[in-house]
């Protein structure tokens, strides 16, 4: 409850990580507003700087760590809270290791932000870390997308295991929000905030409901074991999946009920794992043009034994076969990957091989990464370290390949016309009569993949009244340069 004294506090936020840390970061803000702090842009003036630290790879750490001690250097008289990933992995080594901090908030239950807050300003120095329960969610006041854009979470946590990663470790064991919550979640962000973009996240969506305590239909029911102890190879090599397990995956009966939504908006589904990528997915998908045919699917590499160490049931051929099944049903589909080069046991002939998985499969974007050595991950203790330089050469030379096959997919774009959300209006530049507007099609998700430039006419009423940040127009793409598409305004949606 809000009182006096909070009034009198201003907080900042330093906001890092990926899209689930933004959410944390929504969340955590709306808290502090409804106990009577009030949010502050300009750090300068806050009584309590919240870093919202990532945790995943090193260079992530070594930013929010960064962070921290910046904040102490510029704002001596602030308390600095060190909050997010980071803390929630490391706090009790931090305490000791990090005196530029005067406290620490995991992220397991962020509604435990309003006490430790109070703990901080009292004096004290909070090392918090949250026994970690459901999903974090919940009310957001205010959103970090560009206008008329959101994330919303329907998982927490990952069962995977991939050897590489530290998200299980960090976030604990899988965990998805009930179908009611999320379709509410959905109609309220859509019919009351004017949302037109919801973009579904979580570490796996195809993992949704099969959760060890999952019961998003509420029957009392998950998949947990059919994908994580009896699953042998990926679900597209078993046409008889549905029907050995139980019927419709949980992701697809999710997309179904956001179907009966009514709006104008569109949604993207974000991250899901290859091996568990259920055809009825696309299925579900094709029937409501709301969902696009945007797949973000980390296949990480291209040769089988790679994949197999990173503790995988996929390989060459059937991650092939799974883009040629999304093809299939989406033939103008939108394809972003990532790939890691330098793990332990890469060699040559195993780079070459994820070269020719890339070219193979075309993807319209991916993000290539060095293999990152993460404490308590079975890849750490992995024998066959490949140096760091090498790493850099391989990921470089994926990136070139993909720079090639994305400006030649974006060159296929030409000539059509799209519906496109209005992210920012550039300033007008002097003496001319056009407009220039930045906003994103379909085939290009927030924050990672290119943009939409929309011209336009400035001596036009009409045409400077539709392009404004948050609204959707329709734009002939004209041309293209390696990452991002040029059109001109054709109207309204």
């Amino acid at each position: 409850m809000a009182t006096e004294t909070n009034l009198k506090k201003k907080f900042y936020l330093d906001q890092h990580g990926c899209a689930k840390n933004q959410v944390d970061g929504e969340i955590l803000v709306t808290r502090l507003e409804r106990q009577g702090y009030e949010r502050t842009d300009d750090a300068s003036q806050a009584d309590f700087i919240i870093i919202n630290s990532c945790g995943f790879i090193a260079p992530a750490k070594e930013e929010s760590l960064n962070a921290v001690i910046d904040a102490r250097a510029s704002y001596p008289n602030a308390k600095i809270l060190l909050a997010g990933c980071l803390a929630e992995r490391y706090a009790t080594t931090l305490e000791k290791e990090l005196p530029e901090a005067d406290g620490f908030f995991g992220n397991g239950d962020l509604s435990k932000i309003d006490g430790t807050v109070k703990s901080l300003l009292d004096g004290e120095r909070p090392v918090v870390v949250p026994a970690q329960v459901g999903v974090c969610c919940g009310d957001r006041n205010t959103l970090f997308s560009f206008k008329s854009s959101a994330y919303v979470k329907i998982t927490e946590g990952c069962n995977n295991r991939c050897t590489f990663c530290a998200i299980p470790i960090i976030r604990g064991e899988l965990r998805s929000r009930k179908i009611s919550e999320i379709v509410s979640e959905i109609e309220d962000l859509v019919r009351n905030r004017g949302v037109r973009e919801i973009n579904l996240i979580g570490q796996d969506l195809a993992a949704f409901g099969c959760g060890k305590t999952d019961d998003v239909c509420g029957d009392g029911k998950n998949w947990h074991a059919e994908i994580f102890e009896n699953l042998k190879s990926p679900v597209i090599e078993n046409p008889d999946f549905d029907r050995d397990n139980g019927g419709k995956s949980y992701l697809a009966r999710l997309v179904e009920e956001i179907s009966r939504i009514e709006g104008d908006f569109w949604v993207r589904l974000l991250y899901i794992h290859p091996d568990h990528f259920n055809p009825d997915i696309l299925e579900a998908m094709k029937k409501d043009s709301r969902f696009l045919p945007y797949f973000d699917i980390p296949f990480q590499s291209g040769e089988d034994g790679i994949i197999k160490a990173m503790n995988r049931k996929g390989g060459f051929e059937s991650y092939r076969k799974l883009v040629g099944t999304i093809r299939s049903y989406f033939p103008d589909s939108c394809i972003r990957t990532t790939f890691l080069t330098g793990f332990p046991g890469e060699s040559p002939e195993s780079a070459e091989r994820t070269r020719e998985f890339l070219k193979c499969i075309q993807s319209d974007w991916s993000g290539c990464f060095e293999y990152s050595s993460e404490e308590d991950t079975p890849a750490s203790r992995m024998k066959g370290k490949v140096k760091a330089k090498i790493a850099r050469e391989r990921s470089e030379k994926l990136r070139e390949i993909q720079s090639e096959i994305t400006r030649s997919r974006l060159k296929d774009r030409l000539g059509k016309i799209y519906d496109v959300l209005i992210e920012e209006i550039i300033e007008n530049r002097e003496g001319s009569d056009e407009g220039l507007a930045i906003g994103r099609a379909w085939f290009e998700a927030p924050e990672v993949d290119g943009s939409f430039v929309v011209r336009y006419d400035l001596d036009n009423p009409r045409e400077v009244a539709l392009v404004v940040p948050g609204a959707v127009v329709k734009a002939r793409a004209v041309a293209s340069s390696q990452v991002d598409v040029d059109g001109v305004l054709c109207e309204s949606r």
